[in-house]
């Protein structure tokens, strides 16, 4: 048995896939490496191909039509074989000591039958042109190196330790037995991922290790401020569907509950910010109608997040308070290197 399957989204990714894959293979036998070319019009297909007949006991090509991102990690968790899922995305790759470090905790999960239902660890964020990479730890909201539950262990993320895909590793049967099934040819769907399987999540560790470089800088990125203004609506349906999900899924461990309470949080600060530094009315008028949305879904769950800092700070009234949010968002882009 596989002890973990990473599947690899591709689209298009001729250009840079190779180093992805490489970090990827330093695993070796213990893992399943899953290229999901997601319908690519490049070499990315024959790149593929190429791994798999090469490294044939470790590499699976699997070519599909287009569905977009959250498509290409339905299909990697559906063929997923291995204990745990990682999702890699093709730009990006993983450090070797970390790596091996994370296999060799799995292994020991694996063989010993130990309960763990996610797995956490550091991402850096690789950005084009910046020398000193910012690292996003989660230090001081959880202990490092045991497994812990929500229920039995004090857990408490800051604002600004923000989890993402490039952190967790979940158990692949959790994510098969809550049937995520993230939607077809929508950008962001990342978001979907971390939250949904979330609170199916009993056990949880985390290793301070920086495993996932995320690459940042290149021209057309879904993450690229210029992309996300031009794809708002695409955020806002994500943001949307976040909410939904939360309001139907209150009834959960109070420390999750604050854990999802400030991921929904963030995720109204990022929508909320875009609109703003868009400057054009008609996506002004998305964000008011976001927060309307919100409160009309929820009005309990619009208070507690009209009244976080983001909340307010992202609601901040005239010209002059659009203003005051931009600054403070530039601010923390150059902090923390974000696109």
């Amino acid at each position: 048995m596989k002890i973990l399957t990473i599947a690899i989204p591709c689209y298009n990714s001729q250009d840079y896939m190779r180093k992805c894959v490489e970090s990827a293979l330093i695993g070796g036998e213990d893992v399943e490496i899953l290229i999901v070319d997601d319908g690519s019009s490049d070499a990315t297909a024959s790149i593929a191909d190429e791994y798999e007949k090469k490294y044939p006991t470790i590499i699976k090509a699997i070519h599909k039509e287009n569905g977009g991102h959250g498509d290409a990690v339905n299909t990697g968790i559906a063929n997923a074989t291995g204990a745990y899922f990682k999702v890699v995305d093709s730009d990006d790759w993983l450090d070797e000591e970390a790596y091996k470090k994370i296999l060799k905790i799995l292994k020991k999960v694996v063989t010993e039958g130990h309960e763990l239902d996610l797995l956490l660890s550091n991402y850096v964020y690789d950005k084009v042109g910046r020398k000193k990479k910012r690292v996003m730890r989660y230090r001081h909201a959880l202990p490092a190196n045991r497994i812990i539950s929500w229920d039995t262990c004090r857990i408490k993320f800051n604002k600004f330790q923000y989890v993402l895909m490039h952190s967790v590793i979940y158990r692949t049967q959790l994510l098969k037995d809550c049937n995520l099934q993230l939607p077809k040819h929508t950008f962001y769907v990342d978001n979907i991922f971390l939250f949904k399987p979330m609170i199916h999540v009993k056990k949880l560790m985390y290793i301070n290790v920086d495993l996932y470089h995320y690459y940042i800088g290149r021209e057309g990125q879904s993450v690229n401020e210029q992309t996300m203004v031009k794809r708002i609506d695409q955020q806002l349906l994500i943001n949307k569907t976040l909410i939904d999900f939360f309001s139907k899924n209150k009834d959960i461990n109070k420390q999750m509950y604050k854990f999802l309470l400030q991921y929904l949080d963030m995720m109204m600060c990022v929508a909320s910010i875009i609109c703003i530094v868009s400057n054009d009315k008609e996506v002004l008028a998305k964000k008011k109608d976001l927060w309307k949305y919100l409160k009309d879904t929820d009005k309990v769950l619009y208070r507690q997040l009209r009244t976080t800092i983001f909340g307010i700070y992202m609601n901040l009234p005239t010209r002059v308070g659009r203003y005051i949010s931009k600054v403070g968002y530039h601010f923390f882009q150059r902090i923390f290197g974000f696109n």
